[in-house]
């Protein structure tokens, strides 16, 4: 074989591995399809798991506030909405009402939170303390 049909040879050989002109690069393309649609579920995943712990929050603060109010509704009930917003702003929340009847308390608390892609938006809680109501007893005749 010469030196010129060797090297046509190996040029013909050479072509026949290598894809056609319109697949070149379709590869990346999958690839970077995938790894967005990967960043669309860590975003979707993380989003959802900032709103949960957001609720958490909202409500653990609401409970802590209506149980230090209904601790103080008996014994002084004009301090007893000031602690339960102290309260629910040590715990990251505000309290947006309060009101309190002869024995009981109920809380009402609010968590500001911002979201990517759907805005800012505002998580509520809501609890309500006092004492238990009176069980009657078991009569078992």
């Amino acid at each position: 074989m010469t030196t010129k049909n060797r090297r046509n040879h190996v040029t013909t050989s050479h072509r026949r591995s290598l894809p056609k002109a319109r697949e070149r690069g379709s590869a990346t393309l999958w690839g970077v399809a995938l790894m967005g649609l990967l960043m669309a579920v860590a975003m979707a995943f993380a989003t959802i798991g900032s709103v949960r712990v957001a609720q958490h929050r909202v409500n653990s603060a609401a409970d802590l506030s209506a149980l230090a109010a209904a601790k103080l509704v008996l014994i002084d009930p004009e301090s007893a909405c000031l602690r339960a917003a102290e309260l629910a702003a040590a715990n990251g929340a505000k309290l947006t009402k309060c009101e309190i009847t002869t024995d009981r308390a109920d809380i009402w608390t609010a968590v500001p939170l911002s979201l990517p892609l759907l805005g800012a938006t505002t998580l509520t809680g809501r609890s309500r303390a006092g004492p238990a109501p009176p069980t009657p007893p078991n009569n078992p005749h």
